[in-house]
């Protein structure tokens, strides 16, 4: 496996699990500035690695009328802001070519979203930076089908790429995560991310925005710990039934450091097995 490194902190190839974490949305500087902060104190006294997510826009919505961010310009100024004052390196969605410059002046890692991942000029373009890749799973797709994908990044040049499984279509207005794709994935040779939160998206099945399960967010968290993955990426707010994109499939800030201590004391056990 190709060790990857977001800013100082290494993932896969032994590295620690880390956490990608933080709200769906840039809902306003002074909530992702909070989220930041608080998150990153979590992980801090847990000794785990983390990096801040947040999208500038949400293009794929459901509804034309659902809070999509505050855009370009004005997001990647909240997610410098986020990144001098907490210390943290950055994930973000791009979703066209003509973003990637710019977000690349920002961000350690480009995420290609899930509905993209066969999107060969969006994909090249963010290889041709030389960032992180992280290249989430298509929802239609077997994991398998990813060693495409990440051919579209090796091969301009950037083997610094992370695979994320966010679930699989099953029917109408349902995902499920098959817990063989993590060691398929790892099998390409990239670290392997798990989206917890995505996961647990009921598409399109609410009135006008996307319904979700948060209740299952720590027992499929913790399967996928168990089945050996090198990082779990969960959308965390303080306020999930409030929140302006992706609430019902959020996890709560309240929660998070009991899941992550559950999920750390689960990986400690599966890396002493491996011993």
């Amino acid at each position: 496996m190709v060790p990857v490194l977001v800013g100082d902190v290494p993932i896969g190839n032994g590295a620690p699990l880390v956490l990608i974490g933080g709200p769906c949305v840039i809902e306003s500087e002074s909530h992702a500035l909070r989220m930041g902060g608080a998150i990153a104190a979590v992980a801090r006294r847990l000794g785990m690695p983390y990096v801040f997510k947040a999208s500038f826009d949400k293009a794929n919505r459901t509804s034309e009328h659902s809070f999509r961010g505050p855009g370009l310009e004005a997001g990647l100024a909240t997610l410098t802001r986020v990144k001098e004052t907490h210390g943290v390196p950055i994930l973000t969605d791009v979703h066209e070519p003509h973003q990637v410059a710019a977000v690349a002046e920002v961000a350690e890692v480009l995420q290609i979203p899930a509905f993209l991942s066969r999107q060969t000029d969006l994909i090249v373009s963010a290889a041709e930076t030389g960032r992180v890749v992280n290249l989430k799973k298509g929802q239609f797709m077997a994991p398998d089908d990813m060693r495409h994908a990440l051919a579209k990044v090796t091969n301009h040049g950037n083997d610094q790429v992370l695979l994320t499984e966010r679930g699989v279509s099953f029917g109408y207005h349902n995902l499920v995560v098959d817990m063989r794709a993590f060691p398929q994935l790892r099998a390409l040779g990239a670290p392997v991310i798990f989206d917890v939160t995505h996961s647990l998206q009921l598409p399109g099945a609410g009135d006008g925005v996307t319904a979700g399960q948060a209740e299952y967010i720590e027992p499929l968290a913790a399967a996928g710990v168990a089945a050996g993955i090198d990082g779990i990426f969960l959308e965390i707010h303080d306020n999930p039934s409030q929140a302006k994109s992706d609430g019902q499939n959020a996890l709560a800030l309240d929660q998070l450091e009991p899941l992550l201590t559950r999920l750390l004391r689960i990986d400690a056990a599966r890396r002493a097995g491996l011993s």
